[in-house]
Order: structure tokens, then C-alpha cells, then sequence
């Protein structure tokens, strides 16, 4: 007993497990950002070989989907689904679904992902401040910068925050193939991007790669902030965030 808490609650609630969960974090951070995305970063600001790619493959897609009129219409029907208009209501709607079912913490890891990211891929195109491909004959066009890809980025975070937290409700032989599903949307919507010419390979690796660390790094506190309320430890890759709360949503 420490403090008059059950032994189990209180190894929980120790400095030692706190810092254990929050090095992870550091980890976690440094690895998924510090550096693939700290190398694509270099190669974007500085030109590098990685930008030749970037242009190749740009005008080498280009050139094969501007006379397919069924295949421009599959990429614009991917990208559209990454679009802030097809995620906000998304999130806003299991967001909903989360608070009037008495989820709320759930709620608040919805929003906050969301939100963080999306402030974040903000900032970031600003700063790199990237022109986007330029054609003389587009098969679309869009405004902004270009590094990150927006819609990379975002449709990572906010599929990925979904998931996890319906993902308690999911029978578990049948997790691992909502995953993979949700998976190959996303990359499909960042592949969507290039064949449509409005991003370069490096924004759309970028957006995966960030959008895959702030999630990864939302989870992270989000589990910190467990521990420190005396829950046990999860598996959100399995169990999805909050998996006690999550059942509420079936009530």
C-alpha cells in the first residue's frame, strides 16, 4: 500500500512508471520524426537527389493518367475522401457519437489528434513553404504549399484516431483486417495525390511519416495520462485507446 491505494494502483501511479512512459514517448518522437522526417526535410529544403525522383515520377504519372478518364476519376474519388471536407464530419460524427454515449475522454482524444495535426501540417507548410508541381496541362489543381501533403497527413491521423477508438468493438480476429483495410485507404488517398499531380513523392512520404508520428505520439500521452489516473497499461494497436470507455458506445 503507499498512500492508502491498493499496491497495483500505486505501482501505477509511481514516478518510475511515469518516466518509463514518457522516455517511450521520446523515443517514439525522435525515431518517427527526428529522423526519416528530419531526412526528407533535408532533401526538400536542400534539393537533393530525392527531388530529381520527386519530378520524375510527377511528369512519368502525369503523362499516364491525364488521357485516362477512368482512372482520373478513381484518384479524384480517393482524394476526395481525404479531403476536410469528408474527415471533419467523420471525426465530428464519432466525436458525437462518443460524447452523448458518456465517452468523453474518448471524445477528447478524437479532438485534440485532430486538431494538433492539423495545426501542425500548418505550420510545417508554412515554414518549408514548397511549390507545389506545376503542368501546363493539370489534371487538378489545389492551394497551399506543398510539404507536407495535407491530405496524407490528415487522413493518417484521422482515420488512424477512428480506428483506434472503435476498434475495442471489433471482434479481435476481425481487428487486423479493419487495420490493413483502413491502411490501404490511406495509402491510396496519398498515391491519389500523385497520379492527380498535385503533390511530389517526398510531401506525400512526409505527410504519412508525420501524420504516423503524431498519432503514434497522441497515443503515447494519451497513455501517460492513463497511468496517471490508475489504469492499467494497453495495447492500443490491439485493444484500441481506452478500451473501457470504448464499450460505453455499444450502451
Amino acid at each position: 500500500m503507499e498512500d492508502g491505494l491498493p499496491e497495483a494502483v500505486a505501482s501505477k501511479l509511481s514516478p518510475a512508471e511515469r518516466y518509463g512512459l514518457r522516455q517511450t514517448l521520446l523515443v517514439v518522437a525522435v525515431a518517427l520524426v527526428g529522423v526519416p522526417f528530419g531526412l526528407l526535410l533535408q532533401q526538400v529544403t536542400r534539393e537533393g537527389p530525392l527531388t530529381r525522383v520527386d519530378t520524375s515520377l510527377a511528369e512519368w504519372l502525369h503523362e499516364r493518367v491525364r488521357d485516362s478518364a477512368s482512372l482520373t476519376a478513381v484518384m479524384k474519388t480517393l482524394s476526395f475522401v481525404g479531403r476536410p471536407t469528408f474527415l471533419v464530419p467523420l471525426v465530428a460524427l464519432t466525436t458525437l457519437w462518443c460524447v452523448r454515449s458518456g465517452a468523453r475522454k474518448l471524445a477528447a482524444f478524437l479532438i485534440l489528434t485532430s486538431l494538433g495535426g492539423g495545426a501542425v501540417d500548418t505550420i510545417v507548410k508554412i515554414l518549408v513553404s514548397r511549390p507545389r508541381p506545376s503542368f501546363d496541362d493539370p489534371i487538378a489543381t489545389a492551394l497551399g504549399k506543398s510539404f507536407p501533403s495535407g491530405h496524407a497527413m490528415s487522413s493518417t491521423i484521422c482515420y488512424g484516431a477512428v480506428v483506434l477508438v472503435v476498434l475495442p468493438l471489433v471482434a479481435a480476429r476481425w481487428r487486423p483486417v479493419l487495420i490493413a483495410a483502413v491502411s490501404l485507404l490511406v495509402l491510396g488517398i496519398g498515391v491519389s495525390r500523385l497520379a492527380l499531380g498535385v503533390h511530389f513523392l517526398s510531401d506525400v512520404l512526409g505527410g504519412f511519416v508525420l501524420g504516423g508520428a503524431w498519432l503514434v505520439g497522441s497515443v503515447a500521452v494519451f497513455e501517460v495520462w492513463r497511468v496517471e489516473r490508475g489504469k492499467p497499461k494497453t495495447h492500443p494497436a490491439t485493444e484500441g485507446v481506452e478500451p473501457e470507455e470504448a464499450k460505453t458506445l455499444t450502451d
